[in-house]
């Protein structure tokens, strides 16, 4: 699975999303790009978007898309905060459709 970090999470967890391939928003040039924009760039170019941002869904329309969104509910944006979901997020993202928001929690 293609998967894109906001650039609200750190770098340092897509080695741990073991078995997908992990871009980030920052390798791609598109930090600073307001949430509507980085989504229309995001389409045909991943299958799974994850970030910190739990109203994203309440800003912009996720139906429809053409890839998943898992919003991330951790303490902070720390990688010892953010480990404890990785196997939560890694069955999540097994199932994880187009147009589908999920929510990971430890």
């Amino acid at each position: 699975m293609r998967v894109l970090l906001d650039e609200n999470l750190p770098h340092g967890l897509a080695p741990l999303l073991v078995g997908h391939e992990v871009l980030t928003v920052h390798q791609l040039g598109w930090a600073g790009l307001k949430n509507g924009e980085l989504l229309r760039q995001a389409q045909g170019r991943i299958d799974a978007f994850l970030t910190l941002d739990a109203n994203l869904e309440y800003q912009q329309r996720l139906v429809g898309m053409p890839f998943g969104v898992a919003v991330l509910h951790a303490p902070s944006s720390r990688m010892h905060d953010l480990r404890t979901l990785v196997p939560v997020l890694l069955a999540a993202l097994e199932v994880l459709a187009p147009g589908d928001v999920c929510h990971i929690r430890a």
